[in-house]
């Protein structure tokens, strides 16, 4: 059987983590193997990577800096994890692939596209996503959920992306959107903003359509 790759975008706050959790056990349920990891990390060496990029101490970080630290940990992510789990016939559900380049450093950081589309395309070596699901919220609403969900989780900091201005965070949404319009084949937005079980429906509904035609 043939490997999937579906990865999770969207603005900080619009649920990616809960809804790749929830439809990972809906896989799991129908005999799925199925591989959760994520970016930054995913790996041992992505996982250091990630504590650099979102220490919140770390104020001195050029842009470019921080596309090329992402841009190391993915080449890292892809060549030890996705790409064998993937040639292992499982399915791989990724928080954050290629397109939160595009989105943050591009659209929010205000970096060439063109040359972080390179950056892309070196560090996957070919690697592209089967489906990518695209959670959409409006950033002040994403702000308010981390907030709460900081203060359940005993208080802890926001991380240096979270901590963005709103209007860093408005243009990350509409990175997403240039995306989803750039290549609507590939990438399926969904109102993150619903209750959480209609955004799984949603979800499912499409991974089902798109690359399963599972009867369920």
């Amino acid at each position: 059987m043939k490997g999937i790759f579906i990865t999770f975008e969207g603005p900080d706050g619009s649920g990616k983590t809960t809804q790749m959790e929830m439809l990972g056990e809906r896989l799991e349920s129908l005999g799925r193997d199925v591989v959760y990891t994520r970016e930054p990390g995913g790996t041992g060496i992505g996982e250091d990577i990630r504590d650099i990029l979102l220490d919140s101490s770390n104020t001195a970080m050029v842009h470019r800096t921080e596309a090329l630290l992402y841009a190391a940990g993915r080449a890292q992510h892809v060549d030890e994890l996705i790409k064998p789990a993937l040639g292992q016939g499982k399915i791989v559900l990724c928080d954050r692939f290629i397109d939160s380049t595009i989105a943050y450093q591009g659209f929010g950081r205000g970096i060439d596209l063109g040359f972080l589309n390179e950056l892309n395309n070196i560090a996957v070596a070919g690697l592209l996503p089967d489906l990518t699901l695209i959670l959409d919220i409006d950033p002040a609403l994403g702000i308010e959920r981390i907030n709460e969900k900081r203060v359940l989780k005993s208080g802890r900091a926001k991380d240096r992306i979270e901590q963005e201005h709103i209007n860093f965070h408005e243009r990350v949404r509409k990175g997403f959107h240039h995306l989803a319009a750039s290549d609507p084949k590939r990438c399926r937005i969904i109102n993150g903003g619903k209750d959480t079980e209609t955004v799984h429906r949603e979800l499912f509904r499409i991974v089902n359509e798109v690359l399963l035609n599972e009867d369920t």
